[in-house]
């Protein structure tokens, strides 16, 4: 009997690759808002495409696929109006409890609590926006459960991200675990180390809880040496919550602080005193179809550094996917 179950089992497995035709699916995302930032010192009204990925991921197997995607968006630098790096391109291995990519890979730093925050499409989220880590980068990462409770992951980057493709050798490590103790309730751990000049390295937790409509996060994230700098080290910390009213629409709100460390025993303020401060967002999620989200969203800033203006943003924002 024990001898026919294993027969048929593999039998059945060899049926379902056999019966497997390739496949592929284009990636289309848009990220588009229009806002009205305004202080003590004025105001100004901007509309912005401020991100555009193009690309295409084609499945080879049931467990090998490759996935390249561009990524067209504002660099925030000289006088560039829209530039275009290759955010994904990379090839995939998975299965039900091991999955490996090699090439332009997006990083573990935060992509599980990106998901968790869902609103991308509105804001980065903690490393992401505030230069911890970047989304995206040239290695190898390796992902393992071992069952539903636990994962690991592990990987070796070049550490310069995908806008910088510089060889040398200087890599970055990174390790994280990921639990899920009980239903709804999400824990992890990342660290990563990088040297060059001096020894960079972050450590986060993260925890968050779905409760049939709603959803919470927090997360704490700390570097040391930010970009490899001696006594550049800067904390933060995020917590958001989201409420789905609907299958349509939900509300949602994000309390973010920045604080660094001094460097310099004759100047009290800290490396970064002009980026450091807090950041509320809150906003109102509706999708007419699928594929298509539009906010209406307030984002107020509150510098640390007193000689700067609080600043409040309200804005629309959009999202279309295909």
């Amino acid at each position: 009997m024990s001898v026919f179950m294993i027969f048929f089992a593999v039998t059945a497995k060899a049926q379902t690759e056999s019966s497997f035709k390739p496949n592929g699916k284009p990636v289309f995302l848009i990220f588009s808002d229009v806002k009205n930032s305004f202080s003590k010192d004025g105001s100004s009204t901007a509309f912005e495409i401020s991100r555009l990925y193009l690309g295409y991921e084609h499945f080879f197997s049931n467990s090998l696929s490759a996935r390249a995607v561009m990524d067209v968006g504002d660099p925030g630098v000289g006088g560039l109006q829209m530039t275009a790096y290759v955010k994904n391109a990379f090839l995939q291995y998975r299965t039900n409890s091991f999955s490996g990519r090699f090439g332009m890979i997006g990083t573990d730093a935060f992509g599980l609590i990106e998901k968790q925050w869902g609103h991308r499409y509105i804001s980065k989220t903690l490393q992401d926006e505030f230069g911890f880590n970047p989304s995206a980068d040239l290695g190898v990462a390796v992902d393992y459960s071992p069952s539903e409770f636990i994962s690991f992951d592990a990987s070796v980057l070049n550490g310069e991200g995908y806008k910088k493709l510089q060889a040398d050798s200087a890599l970055k490590y990174t390790a994280g675990i990921t639990l899920k103790p009980l239903g709804g309730l999400l824990l992890r751990v990342y660290a990563d180390i990088m040297k060059k000049n001096a020894l960079q390295n972050t450590i986060s937790f993260f925890a968050g809880y779905t409760y049939r409509n709603l959803g919470f996060g927090i997360e704490y994230a700390d570097q040391k040496s930010n970009k490899m700098i001696n006594n550049h080290d800067y904390s933060g910390i995020s917590a958001f919550g989201n409420l789905k009213l609907n299958d349509k629409t939900g509300l949602f709100a994000r309390y973010d602080y920045l604080w660094s460390c001094r460097t310099n025993p004759t100047d009290p303020n800290p490396w970064n005193y002009n980026n450091d401060g807090q950041v509320i967002t809150a906003g109102f999620d509706y999708s007419p179809v699928s594929g298509i989200r539009i906010a209406p969203v307030y984002i107020g800033k509150i510098p640390a550094n007193g000689s700067n203006p609080f600043t409040s943003a309200p804005g629309l924002y959009l999202e279309i996917k295909l």
